[in-house]
């Protein structure tokens, strides 16, 4: 199923430059796989070592944080956006 990702500017070097694009998968973590066969590296940049979301990055589903869904099993409906925000710190 087609979905529309958000890309943050931190990660456009992967994209070309590219602010949103499409990608394939019925659940995040196939969206996830798409985006790296077809933006080699990206997926590594929002998972860790261990295949977990990073710490540091969020992930939202249409206005939903995954984190409080399904994780990276959260299905991802044809005509979703999906949105990459770097979380940001400091004080």
């Amino acid at each position: 199923m087609s979905v529309s990702v958000r890309i943050p500017t931190i990660l456009r070097t992967y994209t070309g430059g590219d602010s949103e694009v499409a990608a394939e998968g019925d659940t995040l973590a196939g969206v996830l796989d798409d985006l790296d066969r077809n933006y080699s590296g990206i997926k590594g940049r929002v998972l860790d070592e261990k295949g977990e979301l990073r710490r540091f990055v969020n992930v939202y589903v249409g206005n939903d944080d995954v984190r409080f869904l399904d994780g990276l099993e959260t299905p991802t409906p044809a005509g979703t956006q999906i949105s990459v925000i770097p979380a940001v710190a400091g004080g």
